[in-house]
C-alpha cells in the first residue's frame, strides 16, 4: 500500500523550523481553516502543490540535556531519532547567519547514523553569497547545503520542487492509487487518538482478533490493510491502531500517530473518526477531523465506549461535539460500544452511504436550480460597486463532489458565502457523510459554446 510521504524538520531551537513549516504548509488549499472555532496542531500539516502532496512535521528544537552524566542528548534526541526513522526525508535546518555550531555537529553525528535521506537546509540566507557562506557547513559531511530564507520565502519553491523530484516515482504511484480507489468499494481509514478503541472496533467489525493491541507505546511504519465482506458487501479497512499509549509518552510518538492517520486518510475514500466517549472531544480529535475534511474524504464519526458513559457524561459530550465539531454537521454520528459490539451494523451502513454520496452524480440542470434558489434566498454580499453574479453550476469531480460555479465578479465572494452554497448543495442532494465543495470560475456558461458546435 502506497502511503503519503513524510518530511521531518529537525535542528536546534530558533533556526527557523516553525517559520519554514508555516511557509511550506501555506501552499495547501485550506478548506476549513477559516471556519470559526477550528484549531490546528501547528506541528504537522499537508503540503499541496499542483503536482504533489506530502506531509511535513516540525519536531521542535533539539536541546541538549544539561545533565551531562545522562549523555549529550536527552529526550529530545530520542524524539529526533524517532522522527528521522519515521520520515521519508529529513531536512536538517541550520542558521546561516549564526554559522556552524558545536550543537549542529553533534546533531549531524546522530542524524548520519540513520542512513536515511537527509538534506542540510541553511536558513536565514537572504542576500548571502552561496560559496563563502556555505563553506563551513560542508564540515557536517551531509552534502551540499541548500540556501533558503523561510521568513522571506527565498528558495522555498525550489526546495519544494526538489522534494517533488525526490518523491516523484512514489507520487506517481499515489495518483494511480487515488484513481483506483474511485472504482472500488468503501475503503475505510479508522483514525483517532491512542486508546480510543480503534483496535477493538476493527476486531468487532471483522468478528475476529485480527488486530493486536500493544501495551507499549510505539509506532508502526506501515498501516494494516484488511479486506472483508459483510452481508455480501465488500469493504477494506486501513488500520493504524498499532499505536498505543500507556502513561507518559514522549511528544513525537503522539505526532507520528497523527501522521500515520493522515497517511491512511490519503489511501481511503471514507474516514471513520473514533472518539472516546469517556474522555470527550479533544483538540487532537478536532485536528484529525479538520485534516479529513481538508483531504476531501467522506466521513463517519464514532463515539465509542458509550456504555461506560452516564447520563450526565452523555449530555456533556453531545454538547461538546456540537460546539467543537460543528463543521462535521454533514457526517453521521454513531454512539457505540466496540467491546460489546452494538452499533456496528448501523456504522457500516453509514460508511456505505458516505461512500455513495461522495461519488454521486449531480446533474447540471439540478445544480443550477439549487444555485438559483440559494442565491434568491440569500444574495452574495456586495463588494465595492459590484455584487457577484453566479450564473451556472456543473459538477467538476467526485470524492468529494465538486461543484464549479461560473459567474462574474466572483473574486468578491467571501468564504462564508462559499460555505453557505456548499451546505445548500449538500442538503439539496441529501448527501450524508460527504460534503460538496464549491469553486468559482470567472466567465460564461461553459456549455454554451458546446451547443454552437
Amino acid at each position: 500500500m502506497t502511503m503519503s510521504k513524510t518530511v521531518a524538520l529537525v535542528g536546534r531551537p530558533n533556526v527557523g523550523k516553525s517559520t519554514l513549516f508555516n511557509r511550506l504548509t501555506r501552499t495547501r488549499n485550506a478548506i476549513v481553516g477559516s471556519q470559526p472555532g477550528l484549531t490546528r496542531d501547528r506541528h504537522y500539516g499537508i503540503v499541496k502543490t499542483q503536482q504533489s502532496k506530502f506531509i511535513v512535521v516540525d519536531t521542535g528544537g533539539l536541546e541538549f540535556d544539561k545533565d551531562l552524566t545522562r549523555g549529550v542528548f536527552g529526550e529530545m534526541a530520542k524524539q529526533a531519532a524517532q522522527a528521522v526513522d519515521e520520515s521519508d526525508l529529513t531536512l536538517f535546518i541550520v542558521d546561516l547567519r549564526a554559522g556552524l555550531t558545536n550543537e549542529d555537529l553533534r546533531i549531524a553525528e546522530q542524524l548520519r547514523k540513520s542512513g536515511r535521506p537527509l538534506w542540510v537546509i541553511a536558513n536565514k540566507g537572504e542576500g548571502a553569497r552561496s560559496s563563502l557562506a556555505l563553506a563551513e557547513f560542508y564540515e557536517l559531511g551531509l552534502g551540499a547545503p541548500r540556501i533558503i530564507s523561510a521568513a522571506h520565502g527565498d528558495g522555498i519553491s525550489d526546495l519544494i520542487s526538489e522534494i517533488e523530484v525526490e518523491f516523484q516515482s512514489d507520487l506517481e504511484e499515489g495518483v494511480l492509487v487515488e484513481e483506483r480507489l474511485e472504482d472500488r468499494h468503501p475503503v475505510m481509514a479508522i483514525i483517532g487518538r491512542p486508546n480510543v478503541g480503534k483496535s477493538t472496533l476493527v476486531n468487532s467489525i471483522l468478528g475476529e482478533e485480527r488486530v493486536i493491541v500493544f501495551d507499549q507505546p510505539g509506532t508502526t511504519r506501515d498501516a494494516i490493510e484488511i479486506e472483508f465482506q459483510r452481508e455480501g458487501k465488500d469493504y477494506t479497512i486501513i488500520d493504524t491502531a498499532g499505536v498505543r499509549k500507556r502513561g507518559k509518552v514522549n511528544e513525537v510518538i503522539e505526532k507520528f500517530s497523527v501522521i500515520k492517520a493522515l497517511q491512511a486518510m490519503e489511501e481511503a475514500n471514507v474516514v471513520v473518526l473514533v472518539i472516546d466517549g469517556t474522555e470527550g472531544v479533544s483538540d487532537q480529535d478536532v485536528s484529525l477531523a479538520a485534516f479529513a475534511v481538508e483531504a476531501g474524504r467522506a466521513m463517519v464519526v464514532v463515539i465509542n465506549k458509550w456504555d461506560l458513559c452516564g447520563e450526565e457524561a452523555r449530555e456533556v459530550i453531545d454538547r461538546t461535539y456540537r460546539h467543537k465539531l460543528r463543521f462535521l454537521d454533514f457526517a453521521k454520528v454513531h454512539r457505540i460500544s466496540a467491546t460489546k459490539g452494538f452499533g456496528i451494523d448501523g456504522l457500516l451502513r453509514s460508511v456505505e452511504k458516505a461512500f455513495e454520496s461522495s461519488r454521486m452524480n449531480l446533474p447540471t440542470p439540478q445544480l443550477t436550480r439549487v444555485l438559483k434558489t440559494a442565491t434568491e434566498r440569500q444574495s452574495p454580499p456586495r463588494k465595492g460597486y459590484n455584487r457577484p453574479k453566479l450564473r451556472y453550476a456543473h459538477q467538476g469531480g467526485i470524492n468529494p463532489p465538486l461543484v464549479v460555479i461560473h459567474g462574474n465578479s466572483i473574486e468578491g465572494v467571501p468564504e462564508s458565502y462559499r460555505r453557505y452554497l456548499e451546505s445548500s448543495f449538500t442538503t439539496a442532494f441529501k448527501l450524508q457523510g460527504a460534503q460538496v465543495r464549491v469553486i468559482f470560475k470567472q466567465g460564461d456558461n461553459p456549455f454554451s459554446k458546446r451547443s454552437k458546435l
